[in-house]
């Protein structure tokens, strides 16, 4: 299907697509990156988001979000930008929904102690993990390994790769026969990826600090008099008021909050819209290539860019760093630390398919710790406390 003819000519076009690892014939009613959002749907890892930590974790409350409301959140409002500057809405909505499909249980908390366990074994990193996800790891179909996507969403899911982990992707990359190397070549020359693959990257961030505001503010650990000493939020909490003055009675405070969010979250999509808009203009891109040979284009103006940074470093200092938060955190780093050393020493104890091939040998990718660090990436929040009471009779998340 070729693309739409209202969208930009530096937009990915899903018929000039570099294609599948494995070659498939087209679908009669989807474009290739329609496809790809489908599968992303429908695969596993995408529902076991549902259960993986944010910040709070998925046992904390019910309303807090998940790794699967922020992927919507995220693809919300990557296609809300994409829309108004004529790029791709599917391609840029799957990459959104599988961004995070390689995240560990408990957030960071457990990347970083996945990482550490892991540090004489090659690291781990979300980042690149949610690629084995798509590549590998997911097994649906018949005839290969993975979803089988399209470079141009499996290139925007690796948005950051280091020249090691490049250069091993480049060894194995060689099923795209145009000779413009694979998804790990771009962080070898320097290029960057298509719009919609940028666009991603501040739609999570937009994203990020909005819900976490929300979030923080729910869960009490930060509060509205905090938050409007933040210029960014405040600016936008001061509209709220003029606009609804009785928001400042006490029992609207949490409208107040919502109201003063609504309002941050589409101004900052408006400027990103008309930033990125003069940055193209600038650039005079006209084409794909053009967009790969340019300096990144999907940007914010200086300005929101200062005052977005601002309030992450908020975040960061109030949200992330509270002891509250660390605490629990701390535990969940015992968590998956405990949980890598005993499957490590009984691969048994894992279930039969990742058991197996911790005894293949026959490759990295069936090194005992590398598929240890699979199965755990792989758990949500829940399953890795019950599996750690399992195996050492200790409830460290109640």
């Amino acid at each position: 299907m070729s693309i739409n003819s209202a969208l930009a000519p530096y937009a990915s076009d899903p018929a000039l697509s570099r294609g599948r690892r494995f070659v498939q014939p087209p679908a009669p009613t989807r474009t290739e990156f329609q496809r790809d959002r489908d599968r992303i749907v429908h695969s596993t890892a995408f529902r076991r988001l549902v259960y993986k930590t944010q910040v709070s974790l998925n046992h904390e409350g019910d309303l807090f979000r998940t790794r699967l409301t922020h992927s919507l959140e995220v693809a919300q409002l990557g296609r809300s930008i994409a829309r108004a500057l004529r790029i791709n809405e599917d391609l840029v909505e799957a990459i959104a929904l599988a961004h995070d499909l390689g995240h560990t249980p408990f957030g960071h908390a457990g990347q970083d102690a996945l990482n550490d366990s892991m540090e004489a074994h090659g690291g781990f990193e979300h980042n690149l993990q949610s690629l084995r996800v798509v590549d590998h790891l997911e097994e649906r179909y018949p005839d290969f390994d993975g979803l089988n996507l399209t470079f141009e969403t499996r290139e925007g899911i690796l948005k950051h790769c280091s020249r090691r982990n490049a250069l091993a992707i480049e060894q194995i990359e060689h099923v795209y026969a145009d000779g413009n190397g694979g998804v790990g070549q771009r962080f070898l020359n320097r290029t960057e990826p298509s719009l919609e693959a940028q666009l991603c990257n501040l739609a999570d961030e937009i994203a990020y600090n909005a819900h976490d505001v929300d979030d923080g503010f729910r869960s009490g650990l930060i509060t509205l008099e905090q938050l409007r000493e933040v210029p960014l939020f405040a600016q936008f909490s001061d509209m709220a008021l003029k606009n609804h003055p009785r928001l400042v009675q006490p029992t609207q405070s949490r409208r107040w909050m919502y109201e003063s969010i609504r309002l941050m979250l589409s101004q900052q999509v408006y400027d990103a819209v008309a930033a990125t808009q003069i940055a193209l203009d600038a650039a005079q891109v006209k084409s794909v290539e053009d967009v790969r040979r340019a300096a990144p284009l999907v940007q914010f103006s200086p300005d929101m860019r200062r005052q977005s940074t601002e309030l992450k470093s908020f975040l960061f200092q109030h949200l992330y760093r509270h002891p509250q938060v660390t605490q629990t955190m701390d535990m969940a780093k015992r968590v998956v630390r405990e949980l890598f050393d005993v499957y490590v020493a009984k691969p048994q104890e894992m279930q039969a398919g990742f058991a197996s091939r911790t005894e293949a040998q026959n490759g990295v990718d069936s090194a005992p710790h590398r598929v240890v660090a699979d199965y755990i990436a792989g758990m949500t929040d829940r399953f890795a406390a019950r599996e750690h009471e399992r195996l050492t009779g200790q409830r460290l998340l109640a």
